[in-house]
């Protein structure tokens, strides 16, 4: 039985690379993170707080700060953790490798996680928890992406492992919940401000059962705190040269006290409850089946209720907040899927005493397996689909190439300039993707309309990667200034890179294309795959 936890066990880093494969690039969420780790790997860390010999051109974030300043922390320890295999191997995509070790720690952390659950509940509860978590496409998917919720998840999963109740209380019961409130505290001061919303739940669940007495809350609390704000101020002030700066403070005074974050939009209060949790549990017999098992039977009530009462106040609390985004609160996920799972092992156990469990467990069972495909061979397809930008910028650097290989381009000699287009920096170009300045390429990404109004501004370029007009009367900004500033130049379309749009019912006899389909299912399995799914289209 233990081979078969520890091969299921590892579905968190097979899927989680398999996910990073099939959709290498990021988006503008995305961005300070991936940029920061390339401009540590390139450039190193600023030096001191005041760094006189300092060129800001060699850093993304002095160019493109955003609206607040973020944590370094989480870009300098995937620097480190990547430079001994760039020692071994210069040639090795960096931010493949980047992305690769922060879903290893993130499929660390839920294989840790699994097995606290093993030693607490057993080994049913242990095996269903990974496949409805193996199951979950959002978490999978979002494993690897340099987000400061995805830094903080490692942390809050470890934590809740520690907070799982142990088969036999002893004495060292409380100093794992000691630990555990300070890594959720540290994970807040440096990451994201709306773990203190869960530090502060958890922390009166645990007084309010005994679990914890208050001097050991303080202390861990001050613990989490001082190591938080150390680590934060000292690298980040040096990374911003500014000191002293806490930027996950920043973040929380203009997001939260000056309200600015509804900006990006608002949702009702119940969006958390009825729209982003069904999406993330993604199975819906989780929470319409196993998690109501689980929390009326005799036998796991009382866990259940230990994992979803502080998790579930953090979201009712946080609900508040109008600007909502599901990644706010991934960090409960692990915790609902194991209540889920205590009710999907209950029902596995009892299966021969009742007509009823039976049922449910193989209904439960064909639901999990048609999330695992639903998830792996249809939504993961799709999002891979959605990264337009970085896929013309490879595209490009392909076509320049052959190119010069061919004799065809009359400047292999000269530098090349390329434009990038809003479009294009928002869903997948990163410093990773372009050349290195000293190989002749020069990248621009001005954003001053009024600049680009001019036709000097773009007669330089040899290359642009805007968004396309293909719709009939559609054009965007980047390329309306284009042709506006030189309408006697003539351009050539060299690629059009097709993206994701959703899923369409056509009529009969309405042609469907499926560019961007066949481009996925060929670089996931081939030729043959692409012509079985147009086969099956049809």
């Amino acid at each position: 039985m233990g081979y078969t936890f520890a091969i299921l066990a590892l579905l968190f880093p097979v899927l989680i690379l398999l996910h990073l494969l099939v959709a290498p690039y990021t988006k503008v969420e995305e961005s300070f993170h991936v940029q920061a780790v390339h401009d540590i790997l390139a450039s190193g860390l600023p030096n001191g707080f005041n760094d006189l010999n300092l060129n800001r051109a060699d850093y993304d974030h002095f160019s493109f700060p955003g609206a607040v300043p973020r944590s370094a922390i989480g870009a300098v320890a995937l620097a480190m953790l990547s430079k001994p295999v760039i020692w071994l191997n210069e040639e090795i995509n960096r931010q493949l490798l980047a992305r690769a070790i922060l879903g290893l720690l993130n499929a660390s952390s839920l294989a840790i996680y699994a097995r606290g659950l093993r030693r607490s509940f057993g080994q049913p509860a242990a095996i269903w928890y990974i496949l409805l978590q193996a199951s979950q496409f959002h978490l999978i998917f979002y494993a690897s992406r340099p987000l400061s919720n995805m830094f903080a998840f490692s942390m809050t999963t470890l934590a809740m492992c520690l907070l799982l109740p142990s088969p036999s209380p002893t004495s060292q019961d409380q100093k794992q919940y000691s630990l555990a409130l300070a890594l959720l505290t540290t994970a807040g001061v440096i990451f994201r401000s709306e773990l203190a919303l869960l530090v502060g739940t958890q922390t009166l669940f645990l007084l309010a059962t005994r679990r914890i007495n208050l001097q050991q809350t303080v202390i861990a609390g001050l613990i989490g705190l001082a190591t938080g704000l150390t680590l934060t101020i000292y690298l980040d002030s040096t990374f911003w040269q500014r000191f002293p700066l806490w930027p996950e403070f920043e973040a929380f005074r203009f997001n939260v006290l000056a309200g600015q974050s509804s900006e990006w939009g608002t949702e009702p209060w119940t969006f958390y409850f009825l729209n982003a949790l069904p999406r993330l549990l993604f199975n819906p017999l989780s929470y319409l089946l196993a998690i109501p098992i689980a929390l009326r039977q005799p036998a796991t009530r009382s866990p259940a209720l230990a994992l979803l009462t502080p998790a579930l106040s953090f979201v009712a609390i946080y609900s508040f907040q109008p600007h909502k985004e599901w990644r706010f609160i991934v960090y409960i996920i692990p915790s609902l899927t194991a209540v889920a799972a205590l009710g999907a092992a209950y029902l596995w156990t009892h299966r021969s005493r009742s007509v009823f469990a039976r049922l449910a467990t193989h209904a439960l069972t064909i639901s999990t397996l048609a999330m695992f495909c639903l998830s792996n061979f249809v939504l993961l397809p799709a999002s891979a689909a959605n990264y337009p930008g970085g896929l013309a910028l490879d595209a490009m650097h392909y076509q320049h190439s052959i190119l010069r290989e061919t004799d065809l381009h009359d400047r292999t000699n000269a530098s090349v300039n390329v434009y990038l287009g809003n479009l294009a920096c928002q869903t997948g170009v990163t410093r990773f993707l372009q050349q290195p300045a000293s190989s002749g390429w020069v990248y621009d990404k001005t954003e001053d309309k009024a600049v680009k109004s001019t036709s000097g501004f773009w007669d330089r370029f040899d290359y642009v990667v805007v968004e396309a007009d293909n719709e009939a009367g559609f054009m965007d900004a980047d390329e309306t200034s284009l042709r506006r500033a030189l309408p006697a130049s003539e351009w050539e379309r060299v690629l059009v890179v097709d993206s994701f749009a959703g899923i369409s019912v056509l009529k009969p006899g309405t042609p469907a294309t499926g560019t961007a389909e066949r481009r996925v299912i060929s670089t996931i399995a081939g030729a043959r795959a692409v012509d079985l799914f147009e086969g099956l289209r049809e």
